[in-house]
This record gives C-alpha cells, structure tokens and sequence, in this order.
C-alpha cells in the first residue's frame, strides 16, 4: 500500500469515526430528557425530608438501607423506558396486553395514592415557599399557588416546557447539594456526630420510618410507568425513535442523579442536624424554616439563601413532574380502554381532554387533603404516602417483569438471564421487608 493511499484509509477511519461518535452523541441528546423528568419526580420529598430526617434521627445507621432502596428498585425502574424503546408503547399498555386485570390493579393503586402524593409534595413545597419568600401565608394559599403556577406552565407548554424546566432544575439542584455538602463536610462537628450513638429502630415506630424512607427513596416504584409515558411523549416531540441502549442511558443519568442528590441530603442531615437534639417541627411551614436555620446556624447566615433556593427548586421540581404526570397516566389509562375500531386522531383528542380534566382535578382534590391538614402534623401525612407507595410496590415490579420478559417484548431487547435473576431477587427482598412490616403492624 503507498503512502497516499495508506493515508487516504486513515482518513476515512477517522472520519467513519467521528461520525458514528457525533451520531451517538446526537442520539443521546435526542433520547435524554424523560430520565431528568423521573429525577425531578423523585427528589423532593423523599430526598429533602426522608433522607435528612433518616440522617438526622439515626446518622449512618440507616445509610445501608439507603443503598438498598437504590439497588433493589433498579431493575423494576428500568423496564419502563426497556419497554417503551423496544416496543414504541408505556407500561400501561403492557399491562392491559399482559392481562386486563394487571391493568385493573394498576389503576386501583394510582386512584389510592396519586391524591395523597400530590398533596404530599405540594405541602413541603408551600413550606418552602413561604420560607424564601417570606410573605406570611400559611400552607394552603402558597399550595394553591404552586398548583396554578404548575398547571399553566403546563397548559402553555405541555412537554417541551416540562422537559427543559426540568433540565434547568435538576443541573442547578446538583450543583447547589453538592457545594452545600462541601461546605457542611468542612464544618460539622464531628466529636458529636461521632459521640452520639444511633437509635435502634428494630420497633414499630422505627420500621415504620424504614418502610416510609424506602417508600420514595430514590424513587417510587409507580414511576416506571411515568418513565414509559414520558419516553413516548418525548419520542412524538424529537420524531426519534431511541434504542434500547439510547433509552438506558436515559435512565441511568436520571437514576444516577436522583441516587445522587438522595445521598448528598442524607449526609446533610447527619452533618448538620444528628446529635443536636433538635426535634422536627410539625407543621410544613415550620419544618421548611427550621431545616433552612439549622443549615445556616453550622454553615453560617450567608448559606440561608443557598439552602433556601436548594430546597425549594428541589420540591417544586416534584410538584410540576408530578402535576403532569397524573392526568397524563390517566388518560393513557381511558385511551386504553377506547374501543379498538376508533381511529388514532379521535383518541387522541379524548385522551386531550382527559389530560386537562385530570389537570385540573387532581390539583383541586389534593389542594382539599392540604386545606384538611392545615394546623396537623404535615409528616404524618408524607410516611403515610410514602409507607403506602412501599407496600404497592412488589405488586408493581412483579407486573413489570412479566411484561419486559413475556412475549410482546423484542427477544432481543429482553433481559440477559442474569440480569432476570437479579430483577427476581430485588423482588423477594421488597416482599419480604413489606412482609415484616405487616408482621411488626399486625402481630408484633
């Protein structure tokens, strides 16, 4: 071969190259968006209230139940962008194929909770609200403030919107944890923390907490099916179809981040708040101011602002994914069970308007359960919530492994027997904990 044309070769590898890297790199960006969406559904309440609580009451002692929440909810996660990439359809549509009353179960599960999360996440929000911004409102005008607010974002701008908001929220909610945790790292009292000995929490009240901690940590189970939806919904706005690997690494980076962020909160309230003997405040809107003083009593006034903002972007972030994501699921829901000889354009215009009735239904039910809750324990209401997303949650991975490894699903795009065999395992372990859990709340 000459020079020439040895060098001509070169050339086109080279070029071949960094054409299929600009390809995949032009993928990934199409396909990334649906995975932030699932973070930002997650870090909220479960991040900024259970894991600084869990931090705060029992220091490191339930930090290997926070790795445990993060690896066994993994494989039930994924299926719902492994499906929708291989399939082109959500988990909902699994499940009505799989069986019609898997589909059924699923939707008694959504009507028993979706009133009480969005409640749950929109309280701490107005608590936070009203902590950085300080105009004297109590918990339920600043939760039918954010409910408007979060309903016309998504009246204007539907996914696209959500989808950028949400990239925008959780880069600078990353960033703000981490420099946060930094500073707490350089200046926490370790004598203390390391003087302080953990409480047991082999009881009722204590495996009660577990139980809610796992119930959102790093995110709820019910998710996966958001994950699905969210991953057809961006697929109509880029017109790219992803790949399985596409929509995996989607995933990842959600996942990753909401692990993450889940973390960081955790370490933040052993370094700042476990051993001082503080005790958590009842009310949303005291609990926000006390978290915020408790940060700048250790990290100095200056860092009020930083925590404030921290906490709020990281709850309204929840409160706008989860707003949508309701009337989304339902009308998914209704859309399958049209008659089968409609045609595409008149399902979708009712699936339309089962969104914005949804959108505005789900809102007004949970601004009543916070309006009920008003004067009471706002923390009640959250392990409730997330206790009941828990023990739902072996129901859910259970469906999901039937319809990523039954036969509507690509035989290449299902799991590796290895990777079948780990889902299985996650599975037993959130059986048996329910389990124990019942057992400890029934018999014990």
């Amino acid at each position: 071969m000459t020079g020439a044309s040895a060098s001509g070769t070169l050339l086109r590898m080279t070029h071949t190259q960094t054409t299929s890297a600009t390809g995949l790199a032009h993928r990934r960006r199409l396909a990334l968006g649906p995975g932030l969406l699932l973070a930002g559904a997650a870090i909220g309440v479960s991040h900024l209230v259970q894991a600084t609580r869990a931090g705060a009451d029992y220091g490191f002692a339930l930090f290997w139940i926070l790795v445990l929440a993060i690896v066994s909810k993994y494989p039930a996660l994924e299926s719902g962008p492994r499906f929708a990439a291989a399939t082109g359809e959500h988990l909902i549509t699994g499940y009505r194929r799989t069986h019609p009353w898997m589909l059924g179960m699923y939707v008694l599960i959504t009507l028993g909770t979706m009133f009480i999360i969005q409640a749950a996440v929109t309280m701490v929000t107005a608590g936070l609200a009203e902590q950085l911004f300080g105009l004297g409102w109590s918990t339920t005008p600043w939760t039918a403030v954010i409910l408007a607010v979060c309903i016309l974002l998504l009246l204007i701008g539907r996914y696209p919107a959500l989808d950028l908001s949400m990239k925008l929220i959780i880069s600078l909610l990353t960033l703000l944890t981490f420099i946060a945790v930094l500073l707490a790292i350089g200046t926490a009292p370790w004598d203390r923390i390391q003087a302080t000995p953990a409480p047991s929490y082999w009881h009722m009240a204590g495996l009660g907490f577990v139980i809610a901690f796992m119930g959102w940590m790093p995110i709820p189970l019910d998710a996966s099916v958001w994950h699905s939806i969210w991953t057809k919904a961006r697929s109509r706005q880029t017109h790219y179809p992803p790949s399985v690997s596409d929509s995996h690494f989607d995933f990842n980076v959600g996942y990753g981040a909401a692990a993450v962020i889940g973390v960081l909160f955790f370490l933040l309230g052993i370094l700042v708040m476990y051993g001082t003997g503080e005790q958590f405040a009842p009310g949303a809107v005291a609990f926000s101011a006390q978290i915020v003083e408790l940060y700048s009593r250790t990290l100095g006034a200056w860092s009020a602002p930083l925590i404030s903002v921290a906490a709020f972007v990281a709850m309204f972030s929840t409160t706008l994914a989860v707003t949508d994501i309701y009337p989304r699921v339902l009308a998914e829901v209704v859309s399958e069970w049209r008659p089968a000889r409609e045609t595409t354009a008149p399902r979708r215009i009712h699936s339309t308007r089962v969104y914005l009735g949804g959108l505005l239904i789900v809102p007004l039910v949970a601004l009543g359960i916070v309006a009920f809750m008003s004067g009471r324990a706002f923390t009640v209401l959250i392990d409730f919530a997330a206790g009941l997303s828990f023990v739902t949650a072996p129901i859910l991975a259970w469906f999901n492994l039937r319809v990523i490894t039954g036969p509507q699903m690509p035989a290449s795009a299902r799991p590796t027997k290895g990777y079948t065999w780990y889902h299985w395992s996650c599975l037993i372990f959130l059986v048996l904990l329910a389990g124990a859990w019942f057992y400890h709340r029934f018999w014990g």
